[in-house]
């Protein structure tokens, strides 16, 4: 196949590219151009994809059996992209996110549960409300949170920075919230899955790892993916109520349960994580954490001390 993949310098972007290369498809990136291709000669076509003008000028003469959007998070940022491959592309496969989901208490979240309409992520479920009305082959991947080499995100390098220096982790809350983490390299593997099936047409599937844990657990993971004893850290727990911090994010993660069911995917797409929480931190701490040289960094740790004041 001939695909385009909007980004694909970045994070999942950089994955997806390698393995689609892999399996032999033609891969073509459509980005600013400010980061290298992550395979070397493949084409790429620069332009601002939020510039309805330019994509058109640019992609409108293109011919792609299937386009993979990672990067729209507004409606506005996709539908000039869909709206040219309307009737051209056997697959638009578009990247949305489980934090669409209304916070619920039943839990795990399933495809099909209410979204939030005051999500930071509404624009992902107005672009996949849009994709369905458009009438072109769709499909969307939720993710909850993402970790693994190159994210750009601090999730399990939050973790990593406290561990390695010997410091006190502050968890808001007792610790019980219940999350999950999904390794970057699964995500893509799912998203390849997609391609050429034609039972994923019009679907949305969760994507993520396939077992939850705890603010505290990760900890303890974290600790064991950075070589150390698990019961050596030293969790601190606090009330987020009892602060200010304005704009200021104390902590990674939504202090809410937040995990969804990937068994749809599992079944639908012939797939299942590779990664379990441990080796994926491992991954992360090893190929990306200890070889960028973070461990060796500065880091402000002004917040944590507020915290850990105020306990």
């Amino acid at each position: 196949m001939r695909i385009l993949i909007m980004g694909g310098t970045r994070f999942i972007g950089v994955y997806l590219t390698k393995l689609l290369v892999e399996q032999g498809h033609d891969v073509v990136l459509f980005n600013r151009g400010k980061k290298p291709a992550p395979v070397e000669g493949i084409q790429q076509i620069h332009g601002d994809r939020t510039d309805a003008s330019q994509l058109k000028n640019k992609l409108s003469q293109e011919q792609f059996d299937a386009i993979f959007d990672n990067n729209g998070r507004e409606l506005s940022d996709t539908q000039p992209l869909a709206e040219i491959f309307k009737d051209r592309v056997k697959h638009f496969v578009y990247m949305s996110s489980a934090g669409v989901y209304l916070k619920s208490d039943q839990l795990p979240h399933i495809e099909g549960d209410p979204v939030d309409p005051k999500s930071r992520h509404k624009g992902k479920h107005e672009t996949e409300a849009f994709l369905a009305q458009l009438g072109l082959p769709w499909t969307s991947i939720r993710p909850t949170y993402i970790y693994g080499p190159q994210n750009y995100n601090d999730l399990e390098a939050w973790f990593f920075d406290r561990i390695v220096r010997d410091r006190p982790i502050p968890i808001p809350g007792n610790g019980m919230h219940i999350t999950q983490f999904g390794h970057c390299k699964d995500l893509a593997r799912a998203m390849a899955q997609v391609l050429g099936n034609d039972r994923a047409i019009g679907q949305i599937y969760n994507v993520s790892g396939d077992r939850y844990v705890t603010f505290d657990g990760l900890a303890r993971a974290c600790a064991q993916a950075a070589g150390k004893s698990a019961d050596s850290i030293k969790i601190m727990h606090y009330d987020p109520k009892k602060f200010d911090f304005g704009k200021r994010k104390a902590f990674p993660m939504r202090v809410q349960h937040f995990f969804a069911d990937v068994n749809k995917a599992m079944t639908q797409l012939n797939w299942q994580p590779e990664y379990d929480l441990i080796s994926g931190l491992k991954d992360s701490f090893q190929n990306d954490y200890q070889a960028s040289g973070r461990h060796e960094s500065e880091v402000d740790f002004s917040l944590d001390d507020e915290i850990l004041k105020g306990i």
